[in-house]
């Protein structure tokens, strides 16, 4: 096929005009050439899982390595960190980390790690959010409501939520210490048995995780008050925040984020921080994340790494304030 010059000219003008987009990075003689596995300290299905999958796939694209998920969920992220911790810390082997990471050492006598400082923060991929929820034929309708509800009956009403340590479970006791409530926390062994609770008035409110419950919040099954994020949650754009209710600075949020060894080569952590805010930033992977109720936030090493610190903070004073024991 022929061109002209100035069918040359005007197909290199359009290509100019053309956006650019970053072209997958060569990773030989950084990452090692193999697969990377990314360990998942929750099972199969759950939101960590969700975002590792589909932030797994992006990545793999980015690197040239497939990402493979291994599900090694039990005793609050110890499984799955010891086995971080036993890999080689060349960039093969890397963890979803949560909140629970950030406050186990808070949360257990014997814990076999120290999540601070024999874990090298890689990158955010998400924060997803916690409401409070009420049944759908309580006449509560707001945290103001919720709060005034509380202080009236005291010790005669309870609020749920899943396992003593858990995210929600501390927020529910931020909740009752910021807002000066004498109520009680009933911790259940799942959201199955905290919302059979809830719908049957056993409990007045519940703290759960947003993404899983978003059908039968859209469907009126569920009636959420507040979202515990400093920010109305993507998902429920009409449900204000706690701050919006009078709790000054009030802010719990869920987050999942990759995590390596201590030990590993600092230019594989910023190789995979890299490319990870490529896959963030890419609006099918916004998308994808959001559809399972979270949204898509990347930050740099530091950044997760000054996370990672506030958050053990957090969660140490509330475990204190709330007289949790550790297991």
């Amino acid at each position: 096929m022929t061109v002209t010059r100035r069918g040359a000219l005007r197909l290199g003008g359009l290509a100019a005009m053309a956006p650019l987009v970053p072209r997958p990075v060569r990773a030989q003689g950084v990452l090692p050439d193999k697969p990377i596995r990314l360990l998942v300290p929750n099972a199969a299905g759950g939101v960590a899982d969700l975002t590792a999958r589909t932030v797994g796939a992006g990545l793999s694209e980015r690197i040239g390595r497939p990402v493979v998920i291994e599900n090694r969920p039990g005793a609050g992220g110890i499984v799955a960190g010891q086995a971080l911790l036993s890999s080689p810390a060349d960039g093969s082997t890397l963890m979803v980390a949560t909140n629970a990471n950030a406050i186990s050492k808070s949360l257990f006598r014997n814990l076999p790690f120290d999540p601070i400082r024999d874990f090298a923060p890689v990158g955010l991929m998400g924060t997803f959010a916690i409401a409070i929820l009420v049944a759908p034929n309580s006449p509560i309708r707001s945290a103001q409501e919720l709060i005034a509800a509380l202080k009236k009956d005291g010790r005669g009403t309870n609020i749920g939520t899943i396992s003593v340590g858990s995210t929600q479970n501390l927020a529910a006791e931020l909740f009752k210490t910021t807002a000066g409530l004498d109520t009680t926390t009933v911790p259940f062994n799942g959201t199955p048995a905290l919302l059979t609770s809830l719908l049957r008035g056993d409990v007045t409110a519940g703290f759960e995780i947003v993404a899983p419950l978003m059908g039968q919040i859209r469907d009126g099954s569920l009636r959420a008050i507040a979202v515990t994020s400093s920010s109305r949650a993507a998902n429920l754009p009409d449900v204000p925040t706690l701050q919006e209710a009078g709790l000054v600075g009030f802010d719990v949020t869920s987050w999942n984020a990759i995590v390596a060894p201590a030990r590993a080569p600092a230019p594989v952590i910023e190789l995979i921080n890299r490319e990870l805010n490529v896959v963030l930033a890419d609006p099918a992977i916004r998308s994808k994340l959001l559809e399972a109720g979270v949204e898509a936030k990347g930050d740099t090493p530091a950044q997760l790494g000054a996370l990672l610190s506030s958050e053990a903070e957090k969660g140490r004073a509330v475990i204190e304030r709330a007289g949790i024991e550790r297991q």
